[in-house]
């Protein structure tokens, strides 16, 4: 018998075949819009991986400028850290997050808001070591920029792989499991409704021959009893005398 493998426990019917081929065109269509959503989240993580490699790399140079920038602020100058701890009031450095939309993913983005006004020491080395601390200032800057840059990255390469592991168990699942499953319960439904209608067939065909057997023997019992009533009459005709024929007789002359 057909559809042997794994499926579903269902009463062979024409609705249940009716049901289940609709599940398996949804099953279908959901594997086809995974495996699609599949291959843009898979394209855009490529692209992903790919900044995150070049923003490692930047931010290992960065930090390589920004330490010794910081070396030579403190060659200059000396320790100038209290200097800016008490001459910084407000953040000069804000995060601004948003959402960016991949195929129904929400990946958090997030961006560098600065405020130059932020920080007030501006007169910070005026004595000696100026030039130093401004270029210190935009190095660091820069550090922190790339900084936001390679988190926002990171938090987006994270959040995409498990997102595509997720899908790919999905779409394997729906290809392996669900659509073979649903294929093999659709085989069995149709061979056992198949059978059914061969044994309704056969039915049918011994009621019909049932019917005319039996009309067969009716005819031959009244023809039967017809030509036993037949024989009997003319039996009895044989034994009776004939009957006078009034017209065919005459009367004596009656002389009075």
């Amino acid at each position: 018998m057909s559809g042997t493998g794994p499926r579903e426990a269902i009463f062979p019917t024409r609705m249940a075949l009716t049901n289940t081929k609709l599940r398996l065109k949804g099953a279908q269509t959901g594997h086809s819009l995974l495996a699609k959503k599949r291959d843009a989240l898979t394209t855009r993580f490529r692209s992903i991986l790919k900044k995150v490699d070049e923003a490692k790399r930047k931010m290992g140079r960065v930090m390589q400028l920004a330490s010794f920038s910081l070396a030579e602020v403190t060659y200059a100058t000396g320790d100038i850290s209290y200097q800016v701890q008490e001459s910084v009031k407000t953040a000069s450095f804000k995060v601004k997050a948003k959402q960016d939309n991949v195929s129904g993913v929400l990946l958090p983005a997030f961006e560098v808001d600065r405020d130059p006004s932020g920080s007030d020491f501006n007169l910070t080395g005026l004595g000696r070591g100026g030039q130093q601390i401004q270029k210190s200032k935009e190095v660091y800057a820069k550090a922190v920029e790339t900084l936001v840059e390679l988190a926002s990255l990171q938090t987006a390469f994270t959040i995409l792989d498990e997102v595509i592991k997720a899908t790919n168990r999905r779409v394997n699942a729906i290809e392996h499991v669900v659509i073979p499953k649903l294929e093999n319960t659709i085989k069995y439904v149709m061979s056992e409704l198949d059978e059914m209608d061969r044994e309704e067939f056969f039915r049918l065909k011994k009621v019909q021959g049932k019917k005319k057997r039996d009309a067969a023997a009716a005819e031959a019992k009244r023809l039967a009893d017809m030509t036993a009533a037949g024989g009997e009459i003319e039996e009895g005709a044989a034994d009776r005398a004939p009957a006078p024929n009034l017209l065919e007789e005459k009367d004596e002359d009656v002389i009075f």
